[in-house]
């Protein structure tokens, strides 16, 4: 069994055949941080890691002995203010108001398999074989508090789950102010902090800085992930690159507020913290209760940040993403919003969905403006019935109609939002999310439904799952547009205030778990304005994602290159748009827009009645081409060559599991002129394996081994090496690579 416990050292180690991760019970019956890395041989003893020597201006546990102090050590999941002085990863308020607490061990159970965290997503064993878990318990005896450490470390994967539980087994009330998932003591400060940030339209952008002393984080208090920050964060040495060196992933399995951060303290210790953000947080924690955090996964690699991503990707692709359309491949869709806005009849939208059809696109999608008194963004969220004045027949006419096509029909909702002028908002005025007294601020003229409450919830549930019944929908776009303001549930009292935002996001899972109980073969496809709530939580839920509201080619390297650090394509909404993009108003070739969407869950958001002839035809190859390849592109193991962040070339390349086919992207953002010779390394090919080299458009380049692709490479050079005639800015090519 791949976790063991030293009963003479106290000693617990997780491994598997890539890593080895060691903590033990200190000499106060606190648990220390020993080591997480790389395997390592399994010993009895780790005593000489345990580095505790006197140093000035410290504090020590116990009287007149100065060889231990918490604020000299490495601890798995730290209290403050008992010697320790760096940030906490809990907190629990007492009556007397201390915050004071002393969580002994007191027994583990170390089993197969891994156990479901109830309300909340998480990854996942398949059978108990495949993943070990170790659960430890503290206890606080003064309050009578217990505290679970909860570790799954998976067979194959450089992976550790982890999560932590509160249970109040006492006779008085506590206010839980800080509960992060996961604390992770490391040995020193050479790192690399990488994170993912943007804004609207530029989200998962690659930021990266070397530690420094003190405090670097990202986080989020809108109620959502935001496109502002991920809850995603790479550690890495100087050093590494895509292709070799030390890092750590760690990734949040939640889509609320969120906290990463890493602490340097005096002596070079670095501490990362992950979970639920403690800025306007406070669980009440009451007798015979319990709290769960949400999960968080740690990734370690000496293999480079590919290997580190291909990690996530795997994981999360086989033991988060479930269900009917985990390992099926996406369809092909059409969605009318760029192409009729507000402005849609039944004839239009089906006029739309013929020549789909033509070009051998698989699925319909029916935007906004289908319910209630929706002809603006002004009115009608939340009343999730059919305008009958726009769709005589309703969704169920429509949707036999697209159906009766031979295509896939799926439909729009905003589930969590309302408008002022709805049914919804003057029938249940105290649905909304709002502070007594106070005005709420608005955006996009609309409010937030207080899904935490569960009636609210009810409502919504029972209005969608009416229409996803008798309209026979095949798919789902559940949008959010809107960030929480004025936080306030009137359902809670004073003391439970603080509860709101993370019972908030526990009702919307449950929407959506009661959801896909009830329709298991819906296509969930997770959007908020964009890239918004593009997280791990999410995924479990909804298998893809709108991953931007900017679909411009170029800005889509950045935005799906930052993505695929942590997120498989499979995961990732791409569409090809019109030209020149509403966003940006630039002008990409079409062929540019669809060779980087195809890197993705491929798509179109534009209309296609007005493409010229020679337009189509290219749809309708390019559709082709997808279905052809749409395994390889969306399931096979990625590779980022070159990055957008540092480089005027872009390369991603996909292989398949068995390594008998790859394909590489290959963009320049702006031509050059004479420009140097080039040539491009394809790793992940079989080396004694001869590959036959392909243009997409069927030009043989010739015949290779996988070892000269993978250390000599292949030659690039375009027209723009003299004087050019051929490419332009916006190039892109792809490689096709078969064994034979």
């Amino acid at each position: 069994m791949p976790i063991k416990y030293h009963q003479q050292s106290r000693e617990f180690h997780l491994y598997n055949d890539h890593i080895s991760y060691i903590l033990k019970v200190l000499q106060n019956d606190q648990l220390g941080q020993l080591f997480f890395g790389q395997r390592v041989p399994d010993r009895d003893n780790h005593n000489y890691l345990v580095e505790n020597t006197y140093r000035p201006v410290t504090s020590y546990v116990y009287d007149n002995d100065y060889s231990f102090s918490l604020g000299n050590l490495k601890q798995e999941y730290p209290a403050y203010g008992t010697t320790d002085y760096r940030m906490p990863a809990f907190e629990i308020k007492q009556p007397n108001g201390s915050t004071i607490t002393n969580f002994k061990y007191v027994s583990h159970k170390i089993f197969a398999g891994k156990p479901t965290l109830s309300g909340l997503p998480a990854t996942y064993a398949e059978n108990d074989e495949e993943a070990t878990t170790l659960e430890v318990l503290l206890h606080d005896s003064l309050i009578n508090v217990d505290l679970i450490l909860t570790y799954t470390i998976f067979d194959h994967y450089n992976a550790i789950a982890r999560n932590v539980k509160f249970i109040n087994h006492g006779e008085e009330d506590y206010q839980l102010t800080t509960a992060m998932s996961m604390n992770l003591d490391l040995p020193d400060d050479d790192y690399d902090w990488l994170q993912f940030s943007g804004a609207w339209g530029r989200e998962r952008q690659l930021k990266s800085a070397h530690l420094r002393p003190g405090i670097q984080s990202v986080g989020s208090t809108r109620g959502a992930s935001s496109h502002m920050q991920n809850p995603f964060v790479i550690l890495k040495r100087p050093h590494t690159d895509d292709f070799q060196g030390e890092a750590y992933g760690f990734s949040l399995v939640y889509s609320g507020n969120f906290l990463a951060q890493a602490e340097v303290d005096p002596y070079k210790v670095t501490r990362v913290q992950l979970g639920i953000n403690p800025f306007h947080f406070s669980w009440k924690l009451g007798p015979q209760q319990a709290f769960q955090t949400p999960e968080a996964v740690m990734v370690y690699t000496a293999k480079g940040l590919n290997d580190l991503s291909q990690n996530f990707h795997h994981l999360y692709q086989q033991r988060l993403v479930r269900g009917y359309w985990r390992d099926r491949q996406r369809p092909i869709l059409v969605n009318n919003w760029e192409a009729t806005y507000f402005n849609f009849t039944e004839e239009k939208l089906l006029t739309l969905a013929k020549t789909a059809k033509k070009l051998g696109i698989e699925l319909f999608v029916l935007d906004d403006g289908w319910f209630g008194k929706r002809t603006t963004e002004t009115a009608g969220l939340g009343d999730w019935w059919v305008n009958h004045d726009r769709l005589p027949d309703g969704i169920s006419g429509l949707s036999a109609k697209i159906h009766d096509l031979g295509m896939m029909f799926g439909l729009w909702f905003e589930p969590e939002m309302t408008n002022k002028d709805s049914d919804l908002y003057r029938n249940h005025p105290d649905y909304i999310i709002e502070t007594p007294n106070r005005h709420p601020s608005q955006g996009r003229k609309q409010y937030v439904l207080d899904f935490s409450r569960p009636e609210v919830v009810d409502y919504v549930y029972r209005l969608m799952a009416k229409v996803l019944r008798e309209g026979n929908v095949d798919y789902v776009k559940w949008d959010m547009n809107r960030n929480i303001t004025e936080c306030f549930s009137s359902a809670y009292p004073a003391d439970q205030q603080g509860e709101i935002f993370h019972r908030y996001i526990l009702g919307v899972y449950r929407l959506y778990d009661r959801l896909i109980h009830d329709f298991p073969k819906i296509l969930f496809e997770s959007c908020a304005s964009g890239g918004g709530r593009f997280d791990a939580g999410m995924l479990y839920y909804a298998p893809q994602a709108w991953t931007s509201d900017d679909s411009d080619a170029i800005e889509r390297l950045k935005i799906q290159t930052g993505t695929s650090y942590c997120y498989p394509t499979s995961s990732m909404g791409a569409h090809v748009s019109i030209s020149p993009n509403e966003q940006l108003q630039r002008q990409t070739p079409l062929k540019t827009r669809a060779d980087v969407a195809f890197f993705g869950a491929f798509g179109y958001e534009l209309d296609l009645n007005t493409l010229s002839p020679d337009e189509l035809e290219q749809v309708k190859q390019q559709v082709s081409f997808m279905k052809d390849h749409r395994q390889l592109f969306q399931f096979g193991t990625f590779y980022r060559l070159k990055t957008p962040f540092n480089s005027n070339i872009v390369a991603w390349l996909v292989v398949s599991p068995d390594k008998k086919q790859a394909i590489m992207g290959y963009f320049k953002i702006l031509n050059d002129v004479n420009a140097e010779y080039r040539r491009q390394r394809i790793p992940g090919l079989a080396p004694t394996t001869q590959y036959r080299v392909t243009e997409e458009a069927g030009a043989q380049l010739g015949t290779f081994s996988g070892s000269e692709l993978a250390n000599i490479g292949l030659v690039t050079t375009d027209a723009s090496a003299g004087e050019n005639k051929e490419t332009t800015d916006f190039y892109s090519k792809l490689f096709i690579f078969d064994a034979h």
